[in-house]
């Protein structure tokens, strides 16, 4: 049996991945290609006809294959004939700011081109503007997505009817959460614009998902009490800053020794959400617990010192700057990861932090065991802070700095949280205490 042609199994397996099949069948529906391809090959059936589909599947029949079997089969070649051109693409010509793009006498692929380039000015675009490391993650993502739905089309051809294709297509066929489609529209967006430096278009007519009023979910001070008794170190304590500060998951675990002043009972959160700064206030309930963890934390770095560590990870160019600053206390993660990591390309063992999976699996686990009925998770906590801070009638505005919310419009979701008053409940100020 003759393998699948190269040219054929890489159109085949752009269309696998764009219509989001499990990995775990790409296997059999390779499987079944390659069957249909020798079929047409031994019978002389073209297999370009879609008619010679009908007796593929007979012969399955003949062969007693299963029903699951047979559909499987004619879901693979129907993924197959979509490869296929429906006129010939090689004089398809595409427009272009008002004039045309040969693209057989320009010498542009319609497929298989290589985008190497693309990605590489993608990153660095992103990292010019200083985004997030997981903003170049999703948006790269959503790049390698769109180059699998154009079967790898040059760049360079890309017009704006692809986009609305694939919104289309997540929307209408996918039928993804209005996040991802709005996530997916942000990246393209960016792509077009940063990238291709194209114009993006009027796209009034990309079918677009609107969020639905969403209301978070908050825990009762019994109920967080109930959370991290069921909690061990340092997860307990982890989950006291989460609530006692409103930090996000990422913010806590990216604390470092030098974050939190005792003297003056603050916490400084560095590069938060937007790659912004703030302080919050220390909880005076949980000093003493910080104070013995950071005990622990230098004696953690003595011994790691002894074994000739080279240093925790640190962010940006700092090292390159302060060549000991990854040895330095001040920079040592607060909530340090239990074992080294070995870095291969330099031979040697660095320290990260305890990783966000562990505490979001602990916190999941307490959940449950305090048999709390509530979907709650590690931000369930900072949605906590905020509805109790509201609920003692702080200020709108001061919540939002402690939040490190950019609008005040994030922050007004948490009204609807707590109980709302009345015209008959309300008092007087001359009544208040």
């Amino acid at each position: 049996m003759q393998p699948i042609p190269p040219k054929i199994k890489s159109d085949f397996d752009a269309l696998l991945i764009a219509k989001q099949i499990n990995e775990r069948y790409y296997f059999y529906y390779r499987k079944w290609l390659k069957y249909y391809l020798d079929f047409c090959q031994k019978y002389h059936f073209q297999h370009e006809d879609r008619k010679s589909l009908n007796h593929f599947i007979r012969k399955l029949k003949d062969k007693r294959q299963s029903e699951q079997q047979q559909q499987q089969a004619i879901n693979a070649i129907a993924i197959y004939y979509e490869t296929l051109p429906t006129v010939s693409e090689s004089n398809i010509e595409y427009k272009n700011k008002n004039h045309i793009i040969s693209s057989e006498k320009e010498g542009l692929k319609l497929t298989n081109a290589d985008w190497k380039r693309v990605y590489n000015d993608l990153s660095s675009e992103i990292q010019l503007r200083n985004y997030s490391k997981k903003t170049l993650k999703a948006y790269m993502g959503w790049a390698r997505k769109f180059q699998y739905f154009t079967k790898s089309k040059d760049p360079r051809l890309l017009i704006p009817s692809d986009v609305k294709k694939i919104m289309t297509f997540l929307a209408v066929e996918r039928k993804v959460s209005a996040s991802s489609q709005n996530q997916a529209f942000n990246a393209l967006l960016f792509f077009y614009k940063h990238v291709l430096k194209k114009e993006f278009g009027d796209m009034k007519d990309i079918p677009r998902a609107k969020r639905k009023p969403y209301i978070p979910v908050v825990l009762s001070r019994e109920e967080i009490e109930k959370v991290v008794s069921n909690l061990s170190p340092p997860y307990d304590l982890i989950v006291k800053l989460l609530y006692g500060c409103g930090l996000r998951l990422s913010e806590c675990m990216n604390l470092r020794v030098g974050c939190l002043n005792f003297d003056m009972g603050i916490l400084t959160v560095h590069d938060g959400k937007g790659k912004k700064d703030r302080t919050v206030p220390l909880p005076e309930k949980i000093i003493n617990e910080l104070k013995d963890h950071l005990e622990y934390v230098i004696t953690r770095h003595q011994k790691d010192l002894e074994t000739g560590y080279a240093g925790t990870f640190l962010p940006g160019l700092i090292e390159k700057k302060y060549k000991n600053a990854a040895k330095e206390l001040a920079w040592q993660w607060f909530f340090p990861a239990k074992t080294l990591t070995f870095v291969p390309d330099k031979r040697e063992y660095r320290l990260y932090h305890i990783h966000d999976s562990h505490v979001q699996k602990a916190v999941k686990q307490a959940v449950n065991n305090a048999k709390i009925t509530k979907r709650a998770s590690p931000h369930t906590f900072r949605h906590s802070f905020a509805s109790h801070l509201l609920q003692a009638n702080y200020d709108i505005r001061t919540i939002q700095e402690l939040l490190g919310h950019s609008d005040v419009r994030t922050t007004m979701v948490y009204t609807h949280t707590i109980k709302s008053r009345t015209i008959k409940e309300a008092r007087s100020p001359l009544d208040f205490v």
